[in-house]
This record gives structure tokens, sequence and C-alpha cells, in this order.
């Protein structure tokens, strides 16, 4: 339905500014937000014409594409694609890829990886390789995702990448997307990292936002929630459209109906408020003989349901079918679910357009091929009154009916990816018959959504969709729910804090419990093995560590009891990691363990197999920090730079920033500050150019941070990067992470050369939390650290009795449990000396003195290097400080 374009002066003249900006070099972004009908669309279009016309304009690329409503956030990179395609095709391309840009006109979408592939230099690599491990991961239940977040950002800088080549190459280019809120996740990553590259960019970015749909959660708040994230922070401008003043009614009056009486302009603002749509269809129904009168109420179902009033019954049912499909519908699904000829429903529809209630458009990319005509709607507030004019029932049936007019009568392997969203669809709202075909559905579509796109959003949706449509007690759904549950749970690992349910997710451990359950009716060894290692995961994150190791421990006897090799391997060394946290010296023998079952078991030395690789490194490193943590520094560190080294070398390098944090803290504790810091900045950078948030980003900046508070002139920006660490910790919240990096937090407060005036109370409290959370989730390691840095604490504010309780207590669980992963015994040794030292306690405190100096001690004796050993015994400030010591008899 085509509006005059009239007034929005101050928002035309808006976009004019953006365009004058880009060809200065200034890039900009501007988002466009109102009720339904307010004519965004029409805004857009008008300027889309006056950059053609407009000399000063002329040389702008303006590019449109539109999120689609029926098909919504499952089509992925479906925008970025419609914006990419036409400027690649204005760009001089090699023979192949200009053939293969020429197939797109027969289903782009489908091919969505493929077609970026082609237009991004370099993509194509980053897409095969994340779809290599992702497809294996899922082939053995082993789902490092993890590793493969990764991948989602660095594919989504390298499409910007693209994006500000095609235009710094030539004239500058004019992004528009119509109804940005219904935009896949995987294109508003694109977008995010689009906008924070704008500002010396000749791109304009302009989004058009219907904000109806927003109050009722879902997809539609996180867009909402992303752009006004984006408008916080400065790389974007929203402005809302409001109804059209009284004078541009009156100019829309006059430029349809010249002879309409002045009183019928004022008499429509009153009626319709200025709301675009509405002014339409009052405009459409006026004539020459109703004078000044406004013969529609201002309700708009009311406007309709007079319209719909004049059609037959057998036409009004034909819409109400056309509007199950959605707003765009073929003539030829409407005939098949309504059962009747295709060439007379072509005809109804016909007489039907001339109401002004549909009209004719183009079909979707996977429908160009069809013999059927093409309808629309003309706006989606009509559509959507006609649609919601059903009973429950009658939805139920009409949606099932179009979902099987859609489905390909035989299998097939190329069906579309927008045209599998769309039965999906129906099929969900198509009634409790439907809903095991809906599961299966969305399974798949979850499965696609991850291995082909990375587009691990839209598979997290696809998955719960599956999971509430799978009959309950159908025994038949068990390897269906096994599949779309380990999946899920990968998908959402990331966001787990500790609770049951991640924030806008499902309950992890009932989940889990239920898959475990299904492999148990299943009566498969390798389900099983499966869904004991993903329990083991989630007790972790709800229940704590004592927990999680048992059902890990049962995950590695079951494997041992199978005879699978790589079941083994990769259940061991998840148990050894784990374990390591409770009990160093078990983690280190199931560690070894893997390590002579890897070198010794031909069956593993599969270098292609991804899984395979990913727990190899995983048990590697760990090996490596753990031969740290228990002492051996000389082996640790020999281990950990060659493991760095291959890494270095790998495609993937999904595990190298996790090594280098490992290699650090060795360099840190050897004294060799300098080395340390190169590396944990080598971290950084690598994180960095992968873009978002992560808990091992934070952690190595943590790191960094302890290394730059020493020095007074750099003992500020030690402080500040410590609480950008935090900060960030507090968004990734990696269970076994996140005492760690509150604890260096705490230590730093105090260590700081020039610390904040609260540092005492911050550390403090810091410390107190931990204590509280560690006694949850059974991390030994960070409690014990945590009740000797509360020690110090309490100490210096002069509560010697509480220091000297917190001190003791440590003592304690130190002494119970031996060496610990990310804990220096020597440390909580000396630290604790000093407090029993001043609370007269001096033969205990000379006692611990000597323990603290024989660890040193042993310490020194595993580094075979005599510059390193002397190093390692001088240059660092902990040692020097224990091994200076001079505590006679008082």
């Amino acid at each position: 339905m085509r509006t005059e374009f009239v007034d929005r002066v101050e928002h035309m003249a808006e976009l004019r500014e953006l365009a004058a900006g880009l060809f200065a070099g200034r890039g900009g972004a501007l988002v466009l937000d109102s009720i339904a009908g307010m004519g965004k669309t029409s805004l857009l279009g008008a300027f889309s014409r006056l950059s053609a016309e407009d000399p000063g304009l002329r040389r702008l690329r303006p590019v449109g594409a539109r999120c689609h409503p029926g098909i919504g956030p499952g089509l992925v990179y479906g925008p970025v694609v419609d914006l990419m395609l036409p400027l690649a095709k204005g760009v001089k391309q090699p023979g192949p890829v200009r053939q293969f840009l020429s197939f797109t006109r027969r289903g782009v979408v489908r091919i969505a990886p493929e077609l970026l592939s082609a237009m991004v230099p370099g993509l194509g690599m980053a897409f095969t390789i994340g779809q290599e491990v992702t497809q294996a991961s899922l082939a053995t239940g082993s789902m490092p995702f993890d590793s493969l977040q990764p991948f989602q950002q660095g594919v989504a800088l390298q499409i910007v990448e693209a994006l500000l080549d095609l235009a710094r190459s030539g004239d500058p280019i004019l992004l528009t997307v119509d109804d940005v809120q219904h935009m896949d996740p995987s294109s508003m990553l694109v977008v995010d990292r689009l906008l924070h590259q704008l500002a010396d960019a000749p791109i304009g970015l302009v989004l058009s936002h219907t904000t109806d749909a927003v109050a009722g959660g879902g997809h539609a708040a996180m867009v909402e929630e992303m752009l006004q994230r984006w408008a916080d922070d400065g790389v974007l401008t929203r402005r809302r459209l409001g109804g059209l003043p009284p004078d541009a009614v009156h100019e829309l009056v006059r430029s349809t109906h010249p002879t309409a009486p002045a009183a019928y302009s004022e008499k429509l603002t009153r009626l319709t408020d200025g709301h675009a749509v509405f002014v339409r269809l009052c405009l459409d129904e006026w004539r020459p003989d109703a004078g000044d009168e406004v013969g529609l109420p201002p309700s708009l179902t009311r406007i309709v349901e007079t319209r719909m009033g004049v059609l037959p019954a057998e036409d009004r049912e034909l819409l109400a079918v056309a509007a199950t499909q959605g707003p765009v519908f073929l003539s030829r699904v409407v005939a098949s679910a309504l059962g009747a000829r295709d060439e007379d429903v072509m005809e109804r529809l016909r007489r039907i357009a001339g109401t002004g209630l549909v009209e004719l458009t183009s079909p979707p990319a996977w429908a160009t091929e069809e013999e059927s005509d093409c309808y629309r709607f003309q706006h989606g507030a009509l559509w959507r009154v006609v649609y919601e004019r059903q009973t429950p029932g009658q939805a139920w049936a009409r949606h099932a009916a179009v979902a099987r007019a859609l489905t390909p009568e035989r299998p097939r392997d190329d069906v579309p990816l927008p045209l599998r969203l769309e039965i999906a669809g129906h099929l969900r709202r198509g009634g409790p018959r439907c809903l095991a075909a809906s599961a299966e559905a969305h399974a798949e579509l979850a499965r696609t959504a991850a291995t082909e796109g990375l587009s691990f959003a839209e598979a997290e949706r696809h998955c719960e969709e599956a999971l509430r449509a799978l009959p309950a007690g159908d025994a038949a759904r068990d390897r269906l729910l096994i599949q779309v549950t380990e999946l899920l749970l990968s998908l959402t690992e990331v966001r787990w804090r500790g609770s049951s349910t991640p924030a806008g997710g499902p309950d992890i451990d009932a989940l889990a419990a239920d898959a475990e359950a299904a492999a148990v009716r299943c009566g498969l060894p390798e389900l099983r093995i499966r869904t004991a290692l993903l329990r083991g995961k989630t007790l972790l994150a709800t229940r704590g560590l004592v927990p999680s190791l048992t059902k890990l421990r049962e995950a590695v006897d079951l494997a041992e009891e199978h005879g699978d090799p790589v079941a083994l391997f990769v259940a061991r060394v998840e148990y050894g990691r784990q374990v390591s946290k409770r009990r160093l010296s078990d983690g280190l023998a199931q560690l070894r363990e893997a390590e002579r079952l890897y070198a010794t078991d031909p069956r593993l030395g599969d270098r292609e197999d991804p899984v395979l690789q990913h727990a190899r490194n995983l048990g590697e490193m760990q090996l490596g920090v753990s031969l740290f943590d228990s002492g051996d520094l000389g082996e640790a560190l020999e281990r950990l730079r060659r493991c760095t080294e291959r890494l270095a070398g790998e495609t993937l390098r999904a595990e190298l920033p996790i090594a280098l944090n490992y290699l650090a803290q060795v360099y840190t504790a050897l004294g060799e500050e300098a080395e340390a810091e190169e590396v944990l900045r080598r971290a950084l950078e690598f994180e960095a150019e992968r873009g978002g948030d992560s808990g091992w980003h934070a952690y190595s900046a943590a790191l960094l941070a302890q290394l730059l508070v020493r020095h007074p002139a750099r003992g500020a920006e030690g402080v500040r990067l410590m609480e950008q660490a935090w900060a960030e910790t507090e968004r990734t919240w990696l269970a076994n992470l996140v005492p760690i990096v509150r604890n260096l937090y705490a230590q730093i407060l105090l260590e700081a050369a020039e610390p904040p005036a609260d540092a005492l109370e911050r550390a403090g409290r810091l410390a107190v939390d931990t204590v509280l959370e560690t006694r949850n989730s059974g991390m030994i390691r960070s409690e014990i650290a945590a009740l000797s840095l509360r020690s110090r604490v309490l100490l210096a504010q002069g509560d010697r009795t509480e220091a000297e309780v917190s001190a003791r207590e440590a003592l304690r669980v130190l002494d119970e449990v031996g060496d610990m992963p990310a804990l220096r015994t020597e440390e909580v040794l000396y630290r604790s000396a000093v407090v029993l030292r001043e609370t007269g306690n001096h033969a205990e405190a000379r006692s611990l003195l000597a323990r603290a100096r024989a660890v040193i001690a042993r310490k020194a004796g595993s580094i075979p290097d005599e510059r390193l050993r002397e190093g390692f015994l001088r240059n660092v400030p902990l040692n020097r400080a224990v091994l200076d010591a001079e505590w006679g008899e008082r």
C-alpha cells in the first residue's frame, strides 16, 4: 500500500544530515521508533527516492533490507545477505564468485553462510572449521561451546570489515533495515560490530523499529534492549515517529481528494489521531457525496470488518486461511489448505484485491518457480486483524493445513531455510496433533543453525521450541530429547550463573536429569556416558563441585566398562580437570593417565577429530598448570611453553588464551614479570580481536593488574584494569573463575602501591563473599585464599582476634587437602604466620615460616635453569619476604 509521503520534515532533515556526513567520511546510525502504521517505511522509501533525484545525494549508494515478520528471527543472516548482495554484485568479482552470486535468485538464504563466504574474503575458512567442530561435537556429545562462541564474533568482525572495505572503495553507503524487531541474533551481532566502527567510515545505518510487541517480552524485548544499549553507548540516535500533525493530514487530503471540504481534514485528524494507516484507510473510503463526514469508526478492527462484510462468506474464509499463512501468502497454499482448485482461488483473490485488502507482490525467493500468484496484505495491522478473527480451533486446523501444503511431497535435502522455518512455525501453531512433527522440525532447525550457520542464539530458540513440543511420556522421543537437551545446554553453558535457571533460560539440571533418565531407558552405553558428563556440568553450576565429581566419576566408570577409548579419554580429561579443584593429587593422576592413554591407544591418533583435539588441548594445558600448582615449576614451564607454541600454530586456536594465561602464571611465579606481562598482553589482544566478553579475558586482565599494582607509577592503572576485569567477570560468570578473580581483586586492593581510600572495606567484603560462595560451591582452593585474605584485612583493621580465627581456619583447611590449584601454599603459610606473630603466637609463627621456606626450597629445586632458579628466590616479592624474615624470640 503506497501512502503519499507528507510531513516528517525534521526526520527527513536528519536523514539528509546523516547522508551529508558520509561524504565527509563520518558515519552514523539512526533508529526510527513508532507503533505500527506511523509511516516509517514510507519515510525510508521517500528518502531513497530523494537520494536518486537530488544532485547532492546522487553519489550515495542506498541499500535496503527488510526483516520478515512471517519468518522472523530464525532467518539466519537474512538482512545481512540482502544488504551485501547488491554491494558485492556492484564490484567486479572473479568468475566463480560471479557465477555463484547469479544462483542466489533461486533461494539465496538457504545458503547464507556459503554466500557470505563468497562475498567476504577469509570467511569461508572460519565457517568451515566451525562447522566441522560443531558437527563432530554433536556426534560425540562433547560440545565445546566455550571454544566455539568466538566463531560468532569472528564471523561478525569479518563481515563488518568487508562492508567497510566496500564503502571505502567507492561512494558512501546508506544501509536501511526495515522492521528491525524481527532481526535474527546473528545479524544483530554484525550490526553491533558495525556500529562501533562507524565514526570514521562512510557508512550510514538507518533502522526502522515497530514497538508494539516490546511489552510482550521475547525476541522483541531483546531487540529493544539492544537498541537502547546502543543508544546509551552513543553509537546511534533514536527518534520517535508520532501521528501526522493536522497540516500533514490536510496536505494528504488535498493530494488525494482535492474536492474534499476543509472540515473533512479536521475531522479526520481528530478521528485517527494522525495514525498514518487509519488516515489512509479512511481516505480510501471517502466519496464526493460524503462531504465532510468520516464514515468509518476509529477502530482498525471495525474498519477491516466493515470492508470484509461486503465479501461472500467463502471469500472471508479464504482470507482467513491466507492470513494463517502470513502477511505474504501464495494462492497455491491457500487452495491446498481449502481443498479448492488453484485456478478458482487465483480468480477469487484477483477479485478480492479490488477491495484494497490485499495486493499482488513478488514471491519469496524459494517460491519464484512455483505456478502460483503471490499476494500480501496491504499492511501488517490489517493482516493481524484478519488473522485474530479466528477461534483457537480454527487457527490450529488451518496452520496444520498450511504446513501440509508447504511440505514437499517427497523428502528433499535442498529445502530452503525460509521454507523450513515457515513449515516449522505452522506446525508449532498447529495444535496437539502437530506436536511430534513440530519437535522434529525445530530440532533439525536447531542443528542446522548451530552446524551450518554457527548461529547459536537461533539454535537455542529452536531447541526450546522442540522441547516444549515433545510429547510427554513417549519413549520413542527419548533419543530426540537427549540430542536437543545436549545442544541446548551446550549453547546456554556460557550463561550459567550458579543457579538452575540461567537468565532467560530453562532449568538446566532438570533438563540434564531428564536426558540422563532417557539415556537409561534407551539402554545405549554411549548415551549414558554422554548424559552423565552433561549432568556433571549442570551439577557443578547448580549444586557445587562435590555432586559434580560424583557424576563425572560415574561417566569415567561407564566409559571404562563400555571400552570406548574416545569416550574414556574425554571423560577422564574432564574429571581430571574438575577433581583437581578438590584434590590436586587426584587430578594429576587422572590427567597423567589420560596422557598415557592418548599416547598408547592408536584409536586416539586421529588428529583431524576436533573433539579429540579439544580434549587433548585442555588435558595438556591442565596437566601443565597442575604441575605448577603442585610445585614442579620446571616441568610446568617446559610443558606450557610447548603447548602454547603448538596451539599458536593451529587454525582454531580456541584454547590458546587459556594456555597463555597458565604460562603467564608460571612466569609470574618465577619472577619473570616482563615475560609474564608480554604473554598476558598477547592473550588479551587475541581475545579482543575475537570480540565479546570472556571470562578468561577477565582472568588474564586481573593477572596483569596484579603485576601493575606492584609499581607505584602503574598502580592506578592496575586498579582500573582490575575493576574492569571484575565487571567482565560478573557479566560472564564462569563458576570456576569467579572466586579466583574476586580473590585477585581483594589482593590487589591490599597490595596496591596507592590503594583507594576504601580499599580495606572493599577487600573485606570481597573476601567474605568468596567464603560464603565457596562453602556452597565446594571450591576449596578459593575458600582457603579468601580466608587468608580476610585475616589480612582484619589484622590491618586492628581486629587481631578475628584475624587469628580466619588465619587458623585457612590453615586447617589447607592441612586437610594439601596443595591446591590457583593457590600458593607458601603464601597461606606466611600470611598466617604474620597474623599469629602479631597475636603473640611466636613459636607457631616461626614453625609456619619454616614450612613456607621449605615449600619455596622444594619449588626452587624443581627449576633446572640456574638463572630462573635465582630469579625465583630473589625477584618474587613473597619469596623475598619469606626468606628475609628474621623472627627471633621476644
